[in-house]
């Protein structure tokens, strides 16, 4: 299939050719004929496939087709960065069907966001925190508005964004086109999309909360003291190009950054505690090349779309499966492969055995000389299905509950007896 067979407005398929983009990876080919349609739509889909364009096509060809009405579409995303990175893309294809678009978030400077609300926009792109700040005093009404946006729907539920959602949902009409994008689709959002859209379309591409199949996982077992000096063994290696290390702390993403400058590593942080212009900075320089590494947190799990991220090393292991999924997802992107390296020490090995549970198996273990014993607690699918306890058959005669060592079951009866005569008796 072809963007022309997905009746694209013209002048945004003329945008398409001159980025050489030919053809609709899966999750935008099923969603943009319900998009267009004006039918609302909830799609999931692996991280990396594309899901900007899958709704940024048909809303932009159906903005385009009609009167431009002041903000029409908005656009909710849950970090500034992606923020920030949606808005660069629908502006590109806004430019040619003349329509304008502005951007909100947090961390910067709230004037120029005022004035331009002000002026008017067909598209805000925007937090929700910032945007109900603009809401709060005056500065934008969504009266008009024909298409809502949630975009990573599941991470605005993590970061607890969603009365911050509903606030906004009073402000805007009833009947309007509604479209939830995310990688995964936990039970809180499916009750929430319920409320909020119509009969919408469903879309599912590929497993919902797995790994892209180009990305290699590996796990190199490590003592916490000998993390640093693993992770410049590994950064040295000359098939790593450009490696983002993702971090459980601000405080810890600031350490590391540092001790890879000493090592000579072209490094720089990126954390909620710097400014906006600061992080901008460092996803610029690491996106242009200028630095070979990105130390971060989970802020740039989610959003940061960077062309040729060779590895992504989990320096600390993430809490959730879903965290893992989203912080390897930053590599392999448009059908490129990469390296998915998580370091594990000892205390880890819960925060393993969830991840390898979630993903139904055991991610490869690395066999390198500074190697130390994990233990595993993966179960394999038949193993799950078993109830936890002893699962160990019992000998001819056992009865349900006795392990096998008379003496010991014995005396225990007899202690607990005897503690109940003592209590009896005071």
């Amino acid at each position: 299939m072809s963007f022309e067979q997905l009746n694209i407005d013209p002048r945004c398929l003329k945008i398409l050719k001159s980025q050489r983009i030919t053809e609709p990876t899966p999750v935008q080919a099923q969603a943009i004929p319900p998009a267009l349609e004006g039918k609302d739509l909830v799609a999931i889909a692996r991280t990396g496939t594309g899901k900007t364009l899958a709704f940024g096509l048909p809303t932009l060809s159906r903005l385009a087709g009609g009167k431009p009405k002041r903000n029409a579409m908005l656009v909710l995303a849950p970090t500034r960065e992606l923020a920030h990175q949606v808005h660069q893309v629908i502006r590109e294809f806004a430019r040619p069907v003349k329509l304008r678009t502005t951007c909100v978030y947090g961390g910067v400077g709230i004037q120029p966001q005022t004035d331009a609300l002000r002026k008017g926009c067909n598209i805000v792109v925007a937090t929700p925190g910032r945007l109900l700040d603009h809401i709060d005093r005056g500065n934008v009404r969504f009266d008009n508005l024909s298409v809502l946006v949630l975009d990573e729907a599941d991470r605005m539920l993590d970061m607890g964004f969603m009365p911050d959602i509903r606030r906004i949902m009073k402000g805007v009409p009833r009947d309007r086109q509604t479209l939830l994008f995310s990688a995964t689709f936990p039970r809180e959002i499916e009750r929430f999309a319920a409320d909020m859209q119509r009969d919408p379309a469903r879309v599912e591409v590929g497993a919902i909360a797995k790994p892209a199949d180009a990305v290699r996982q590996g796990v190199y077992t490590v003592e916490q003291r000998g993390k640093m000096d693993l992770l410049a063994k590994i950064l040295r290696e000359q098939d790593v190009q450009s490696a983002l290390v993702f971090m459980r702390t601000k405080h810890r993403t600031d350490r590391v950054a540092r001790a890879l400058h000493r090592e000579g590593f072209r490094a720089q942080a990126i954390h909620g505690g710097r400014s906006q212009r600061q992080r901008q900075q460092a996803i610029d320089g690491f996106r242009k090349g200028r630095y070979k590494v990105l130390v971060a947190t989970d802020v740039a799990a989610r959003g940061l779309d960077v062309e040729g991220i060779t590895h992504v090393v989990n320096y600390d292991i993430p809490n959730t499966s879903d965290d893992y999924i989203h912080r390897i997802g930053r590599t392999a992107r448009a059908s490129a492969s990469g390296d998915a390296i998580t370091f594990v020490s000892p205390e880890d090995h819960a925060a393993l055995g969830s991840i390898e549970n979630a993903l139904g198996k055991r991610l490869p273990q690395e066999d390198w000389e500074g190697a130390v014993h994990v233990a595993s607690r993966f179960r394999s699918a038949e193993e799950q299905k078993r109830p936890r306890g002893n699962n160990r058959p019992r000998r001819p005669g056992q009865r349900s509950g006795q392990n096998g060592n008379p003496r010991r079951r014995r005396n225990g009866g007899q202690n607990r007896t005897r503690s109940r005569s003592r209590a009896r008796a005071r």
